[in-house]
């Protein structure tokens, strides 16, 4: 297994996704222990002269003006953490506390934080032994770092709260003790870098964005079979048009579409002399409209890739010696890129619907009515459209933007939030529906293919179409398709469907 050495190479997203799947093993190297170990002797001096410096020998935020005197600063930091812990809503999956835990120790190698060597081994051994603090998933504003998820995960360090194991929960106390490990006891601003930083929404937008970039590739072979079973032209996909409007995204799905179609395809070639000129714009500006969601992702990825190798803590330790207090802390480039990519996976949603509505519409489809055999006695896919509709229009509600808001905290001085936890929270729920809508997309083409029979698709997507049949018989008759929806909707989601393509040489963008 390849080796990702923390705070020197440059963290990607596609790496951050690989470390967490368990595909990339993290370490740190010598030169990153001496970078720690360089910025946390600065500290040391500090706490050895009489200069007030924020953080380390003052109270925090609005108290920032109240001097601490030396023999309580570790209780200061054991405090801050302890008050910080009070985040409230459902417990983010282990997955996400992993990424945490990976994206905190690739920040600190990094340097700048004045964080110690010992504090630094200790969160590597929770990643090691796969400790996971219980983190709630509401109570960010995100500036001043994601105080309240952050300060969960490191109370767990200091052996409080809760922790997962094994998919159990229980007190970090105890966990701690059955795996032989003590519990952390926090130096001097130890603490607020533990809080500080933009870490737990930045670690759920990257695994967003690159659940997104999956879903979009995904998004032009659905299209792909929806097009062979509504009967309709490749003609919009012609390089010629893209070349006079050369936006990347549009050109990629072009190619994409003209890839899927290179082979000979029966149902492409039953209808070349219908006399239909135009199909609908879900389906003929597809590259237009799915090339601009894919260039928002570009910019939405670019973002998190500065994001991930960022030190967003507070105040900042320097190589002259010099601590700063500034706010890398606040999270609105994140907060924008979120909302951004949320809209861009919402329109992707509501193309798909559409699609969904034209293959369901046997005016539009030529297919007979909701793609059911004997319409009537049976309903077929007419509420499987429904329910897309319905997460279309949640979508609409969900990609209202959280970095428009902002509620001034801590007495006023902590006076622009960025409310981005809330952004990427919103975007992976947004996502989740896209994953949905697109599953009954496919669904719905692959039963817009059995009724044409004996015609097939060509041999790629043919392949794609076997792969939906392997967890999803056609339906001869109304059944509930609700396990097909979820058993489809993993699917899409596993990125199989590229997996597929790729093993029969095309080489989708």
């Amino acid at each position: 297994m390849k080796e990702f050495l923390l705070g020197e190479d440059h963290l990607t997203i596609e790496a951050f996704v690989a470390i967490i799947n368990d595909q990339l093993t993290p370490s740190i190297s010598e030169s990153a222990w001496k970078r720690v170990r360089q910025y946390r002797s600065i500290i040391d001096k500090t706490l050895a002269s009489t200069e007030s410096v924020y953080g380390i020998n003052t109270g925090f935020g609005f108290l920032s003006d109240v001097s601490i005197p030396e023999e309580d600063l570790e209780t200061l930091q054991v405090n801050l953490v302890r008050s910080h812990a009070c985040g409230v809503g459902p417990s983010v999956p282990d997955r996400v506390v992993k990424a945490l835990l990976i994206l905190r120790l690739h920040t600190f190698c990094l340097g700048h934080t004045g964080i110690s060597e010992d504090c630094v081994r200790h969160i590597q051994s929770f990643l090691q032994f796969r400790i996971f603090p219980v983190v709630p998933s509401k109570g960010s504003v995100g500036a001043s770092g994601d105080l309240a998820p952050l300060a969960h995960l490191a109370l767990g360090f200091i052996g409080e709260g809760d922790v997962s194991v094994d998919g159990v929960v229980k007190e970090a106390s105890q966990a701690l003790e059955e795996l032989k490990l003590k519990p952390y006891g926090l130096k001097a601003k130890e603490g607020l870098s533990l809080i500080n930083g933009t870490h737990f929404m930045t670690a759920i937008a990257a695994m967003v964005a690159e659940a997104a970039s999956n879903l979009m590739t995904c998004s032009d072979i659905i299209l792909a079979l929806s097009l062979d079973a509504i009967r309709g032209t490749t003609r919009a996909f012609d390089d010629r048009i893209h070349r006079i409007r050369p936006q990347s995204g549009q050109l990629e799905v072009a190619q994409n579409i003209r890839l899927l179609f290179e082979e000979k395809d029966e149902i492409q070639n039953s209808h070349k002399d219908c006399g239909k000129v135009q199909d609908p714009y879900s389906f003929r500006c597809a590259p237009q409209v799915h090339g601009a969601s894919r260039d928002a992702l570009r910019f939405v990825k670019g973002t998190l890739e500065t994001e991930l190798n960022s030190v967003t803590d507070n105040p900042l330790v320097f190589e002259d010696g010099e601590t700063i207090s500034g706010g890398n802390f606040h999270g609105q480039p994140v907060s924008l890129a979120m909302d951004f990519l949320a809209i861009a996976l919402a329109e992707i949603g509501s193309m798909s619907e559409r699609r969904i509505e034209k293959l369901t519409n046997p005016n539009m489809s030529g297919l007979p009515p909701f793609v059911a055999r004997e319409s009537g006695v049976n309903s077929g896919f007419m509420i499987p459209h429904v329910v897309a509709a319905a997460l279309v229009s949640e979508n609409k509600v969900l990609c209202h933007p959280a970095s428009v808001d902002s509620i001034p905290t801590s007495a006023d001085k902590e006076d622009h939030v960025s409310m981005g936890p809330i952004a990427a929270r919103k975007c992976e729920s947004v996502l989740e529906n896209v994953t949905d809508i697109l599953a009954i997309e496919l669904l719905t083409a692959c039963q817009g293919i059995d009724l044409m029979q004996p015609l097939k698709p060509n041999k790629t997507l043919s392949a794609v179409y076997n792969k939906v049949r392997s967890v999803s018989p056609s339906m001869e008759s109304d059944r509930s398709l609700h396990k097909d929806i979820k058993a489809v909707a993993k699917l899409v989601a596993s990125g199989e469907l590229r997996v597929i393509i790729d093993e029969l040489g095309v080489k989708l963008s």
